[in-house]
């Protein structure tokens, strides 16, 4: 386990004893134990912090693949199915999906027991597909989600053609989408918000819009491609209004879609409204941000995996990134998550009741993938264990994150992991 953890860990015991009596008890998690099994290998349907449960709880969205050792291709379909929690975790499948990956999956949410939405190709497009999984019954919108709405009313839209130029790991191959490659700063270009019931479509904030708080890009004649600029990574806040969406506006120097590489990424973290107002950076200059998560009673605050000294000598240095604690339009008054004893880059989410804090992590040079539990009225943390990462799964495109997300009542907690030999979904039980 990283260094400070393992430091942190030691003292843990004498720390609990102390903490004072209205300060919220830890909560006791049963041990990992897997709903899915070989002979193919699964995932969570969704991205990080995403609920996978459907709203009686009874099934678990996962997609089932043969694919390890490289990135998927255009038009190279999986499964996409669902565990059955009540009938010993039989795997149904009901479908299947050509706008995945690794991360992010298939970005599948549940409308209600019998509808879930994910992102697929139909006619050549990247699009969504609303559907009733008992019935097979389909509506088709025409852009893929990125996030959804608490309501489950409307969503943020991206141009994953576009994202899959520089992070392929979260794009979808294939020409779905005008990728606008040979534009740095478009202006028809940038977050879009749809009706999850019309289809109607507008784009609140254009790229060339961001441009301006945005750090500068510099093109590299020695290398390929040019610069650009993009978004990525949203989320919506979970109030009934949805009235504010973060994401992560990043551009590169320079990108060679055909080996998949890039320069390091210039990210600004943001807010801004449903309808493209109050566009709001989130921290000052060079602290980037990565990970993060709406707290879950609605108000405007979020936790954001940022580089907290401001100076991160390349986007992928770990030890220079902390969870920080924020409300949107009081962003002076950021809030250090951890005292600096989980410097590294975390997917944060908040627990259902909004006061804890689970971090997993990237593996350490144990090749292990560390995962604490942080109380967040004091910053008291309680290790939740490592988890092993077998050599085929430590590329960076097809590595399998444990991505951990709560079912919305607080009993379980859903992951991916590798630590028994091949990618499948996990669960503990919160107690």
């Amino acid at each position: 386990m990283h260094k400070k953890l393992s430091l942190f860990a030691a003292g843990l015991a004498l720390a609990t004893a102390a903490f004072a009596e209205d300060l919220a008890p830890f909560p006791t998690w049963s041990d990992a134990y897997a709903i899915t099994k070989g002979p193919h290998e699964h995932l969570l349907a969704s991205y990080f912090a995403i609920n996978s449960w459907s709203p009686n709880n009874r099934y678990v969205t996962v997609l089932e693949t043969d694919l390890n050792g490289r990135l998927p291709e255009a038009n190279e379909r999986c499964t996409l199915g669902l565990v059955d929690l009540q009938d010993n975790n039989k795997f149904i499948p009901i479908t299947t999906t050509a706008c995945w990956n690794f991360q992010e999956a298939a970005m599948a949410h549940w409308i209600d027991d019998d509808t879930f939405l994910f992102n697929d190709v139909r006619d050549g497009k990247f699009v969504t597909v609303v559907m009733n999984w008992k019935t097979k019954a389909e509506r088709i919108l025409p852009l893929p989600v990125s996030a959804v709405s608490e309501d489950r009313t409307w969503a943020v839209s991206i141009n994953y053609a576009r994202l899959s130029l520089t992070r392929p790991d979260y794009g979808y191959a294939g020409p779905g989408q005008d990728a606008r490659e040979d534009v740095e700063w478009p202006e028809d270009d940038g977050l879009w918000v749809m009706d999850l019931k019309t289809g109607e479509h507008k784009l609140i904030l254009s790229v060339a819009q961001g441009r301006s708080l945005m750090p500068a890009t510099k093109a590299d004649p020695s290398k390929p491609g040019h610069p650009l600029a993009y978004y990525c990574h949203t989320i919506i806040q979970k109030d009934k209004a949805g009235s504010h969406i973060f994401f992560l506006a990043r551009s590169v120097d320079w990108f060679d879609k055909k080996i998949h590489k890039a320069s390091r990424w210039h990210t600004t973290s943001f807010t801004v409204r449903k309808d493209g107002t109050e566009l709001r950076r989130c921290f000052k200059d060079g602290w980037a941000g990565s990970h993060f998560n709406w707290a879950p009673d609605g108000s405007p605050k979020l936790l954001v995996t940022a580089a907290w000294d401001g100076h991160v000598k390349g986007e992928w240095a770990r030890t220079a990134w902390s969870p920080v604690e924020f409300t949107v339009g009081e962003e002076e008054k950021v809030r250090r998550i951890g005292a600096g004893v989980l410097d590294w880059d975390w997917h944060c989410i908040y627990s259902p009741d909004g006061k804890f804090m689970s971090g997993d992590t990237y593996w350490t040079a144990n090749n292990e993938r560390p995962w604490v539990l942080v109380r967040l009225a004091d910053g008291m943390t309680m290790p939740m264990g490592a988890f092993f990462v077998p050599e085929p799964y430590r590329q960076t495109y097809w590595r399998c994150d444990l991505h951990a997300r709560y079912r919305p009542d607080g009993k379980q907690i859903g992951f991916n992991s590798v630590h028994e030999g091949s990618r499948q979904v996990y669960l503990r039980d919160i107690r």
